[in-house]
């Protein structure tokens, strides 16, 4: 089976919670910010999801800086392929994904993921970052939501907007409902966590993992960071 070992395939998706437009690219190589071109698709075309190629041809067409590869190596992640490869776990947190919500002054929310996927993945496969419903979701009647993990798990439960029908449909509290959908990935064996802002700007941030990087800021402008429990 191939693998990235050259490559670097980069994932975005971006939703409007008022609007419910959404973009999102997967499998882009030479992007320097997958996110950009991510919400780009959402405002200046009629689709949704571009891949590849395709992805990369509608961000040159819009005027976007195509880098090389080597832009996006550290040693680091190289470091923790070569693990990877050679049988060595390593866990990190979810290292590589990184996601946003936001409720703004007119209490529009938005979510929004990117990632570089799973270490040692094989090539051209997609996880659950790029794909609306399941890492990004964002809906003003109810919850914006981004997620992190081992990405089929939340495919399979589509979790970003599963947590959304468990406030529509259930009248779960943003709390209950973003547990209840990691509880959900746990009993197939997955792993991984979310963030998820309510309309009235209850933040909830489970996960099933020893830890997940997280942070927020309120509407004090207080910052708070945590990595582990309610530390």
């Amino acid at each position: 089976m191939f693998t990235t070992d050259a490559g670097h395939e980069l994932d975005a998706s971006v939703m409007d919670g008022e609007t419910l437009d959404t973009g999102a690219v997967t499998g882009v190589e030479h992007i320097k910010n997958p996110i950009r071109l991510a919400d780009t698709v959402r405002t200046d075309s009629r689709h949704v999801f571009f891949a590849g190629q395709g992805a990369e041809l509608f961000a040159t067409n819009r005027g976007f800086e195509l880098v090389t590869q080597d832009y996006f190596h550290t040693d680091r992640r190289w470091e923790s392929l070569l693990a990877a490869k050679a049988g060595r776990s390593e866990f990190n947190f979810g290292l590589g994904t990184v996601g946003a919500v936001a409720l703004d002054g007119q209490r529009d929310l938005a979510a929004g993921t990117s990632t570089g996927g799973l270490t040692n993945k094989p090539v051209g496969r997609i996880g659950d970052s790029p794909v609306i419903g399941a890492g990004t979701y964002a809906n003003n009647d109810t919850v914006a939501v981004s997620a992190t993990g081992t990405g089929e798990f939340f495919i399979r439960q589509v979790v970003a907007h599963d947590i959304s029908a468990l406030i529509d449909y259930a009248g779960l509290s943003v709390a209950r409902a973003a547990q209840a959908a990691i509880d959900k990935v746990a009993e197939l064996g997955g792993d991984g966590g979310v963030i998820a802002l309510g309309r009235r700007g209850r933040l909830a941030t489970p996960f099933n993992t020893t830890g997940m990087f997280r942070g927020w800021v309120t509407r004090e402008g207080e910052f708070v960071v945590k990595i582990f429990g309610d530390e």
